[in-house]
């Protein structure tokens, strides 16, 4: 290391306090982190692409440093999501600096990279206070029945209203209205669950009715339309 000639001849000033880093919250305890390898803890971020097009939902599982796993969940763009596929082999076994200065293809995922580190660097993690941490899998608890992620799809026009067409319990098949044509429940299939009927050998027509439900007041719908084609 090279010091100018200005700074040899200074007078060496003693540091009489010490000012140590302040401790994050990690999995139970609080850590003094100077390292890489002192960060640990399981936290997502959200990000997005220059022109918007698409997000991403990044989850990752960190133990002392090292990512042990990943969650990569993409929504309205095509490449983004092959993209999200080389992410799921780049991510895990990295380090954490190493992940942030690792091109994950997508804007949206690289920017997702960028505030989850943010987070979990200041101690903003999802385990902070979970004492020894979340299990190496916690990241598929996000997914539920099935292993799909939760998607909201609403299409809506100001001519002929809204049309749910994915929420949270599955793939709208039916939407019911009043008599004044608001929409009061739905009926949908759980696209998971129904894969899983398949693949246990139950006939498909069989499986999908299985996988399905209805929310809200459906049964007293004095209307009933398919929202993709009416």
């Amino acid at each position: 290391m090279k010091y100018s000639e200005k700074v040899n001849n200074m007078h060496c000033v003693a540091r009489g306090v010490s000012h140590e880093n302040s401790p994050i919250p990690e999995e139970g305890k609080w850590v003094n982190a100077k390292e890489i390898k002192d960060i640990s803890g399981l936290t997502h971020g959200i990000g997005w692409c220059a022109p918007q097009q698409g997000a991403c939902k990044l989850t990752l599982n960190i133990k002392d440093g090292i990512i042990e796993e990943a969650l990569v969940e993409t929504l309205g763009c095509s490449g983004m999501t092959h993209s999200a596929a080389m992410a799921g082999e780049i991510l895990p076994g990295k380090t954490l600096l190493e992940a942030l200065n690792t091109d994950l293809v997508c804007d949206a995922i690289n920017t997702a990279m960028r505030e989850l580190f943010l987070q979990i660097v200041y101690g903003r993690s999802q385990s902070a206070f979970s004492e020894g941490g979340l299990e190496i899998g916690a990241g598929l608890e996000d997914l539920g029945k099935g292993s799909r992620s939760q998607v909201g799809t609403i299409y809506s026009t100001k001519a002929k209203g809204p049309r749910y067409l994915e929420l949270a319990e599955g793939y709208i098949v039916e939407i019911g209205l009043n008599e004044k044509d608001e929409i009061i429940g739905y009926k949908y299939v759980n696209l998971g669950k129904m894969m899983e009927n398949i693949k246990k050998g139950i006939e498909p027509m069989e499986a999908i009715e299985k996988a399905s439900g209805k929310y809200g007041r459906f049964d007293e719908a004095v209307k009933v339309i398919d929202p993709r084609e009416e």
